[in-house]
């Protein structure tokens, strides 16, 4: 699981550890169902540490081909609600402590820490 940098919006990304692997249907159903449950797990963890209004789940990879899920915490006082978050916003920086409790709170409860 990655944090994206962008403190506009709680995000993640999770990355299967499968290499060359474009698309979900190239993950043999196991593979899609432990995705699935790691999805859920992560949506999950970021709904209740963020309170938020939506979630935003996808596989794009448009520009990095390698499937990743990207799982964003939306909430309507969001700066891009209702719109999608791409190309909306500049990224903006966490700053270290903002960032390390979000990591925190995120590893503890998906039971990491």
């Amino acid at each position: 699981m990655l944090i994206i940098k962008d403190s506009n919006y709680p995000w993640i990304i999770l990355v299967p550890r499968h290499p060359g692997v474009t698309e979900i249907l190239d993950l043999d159903l196991a593979q899609q169902t432990q995705l699935m449950g790691e999805i859920t797990r992560s949506g999950t963890a970021l709904k209740e540490i963020t309170a938020c209004d939506k979630l935003n789940i996808a596989a794009l990879g448009n520009v990095v081909p390698q499937l990743h899920v990207h799982i964003i915490a939306r909430s309507k006082s969001d700066p891009a609600w209702p719109h999608p978050v791409w190309g909306k916003l500049k990224p903006r920086s966490y700053d270290h402590v903002t960032l390390g409790r979000f990591a925190a709170l995120l590893g503890a409860a998906l039971g990491l820490s």
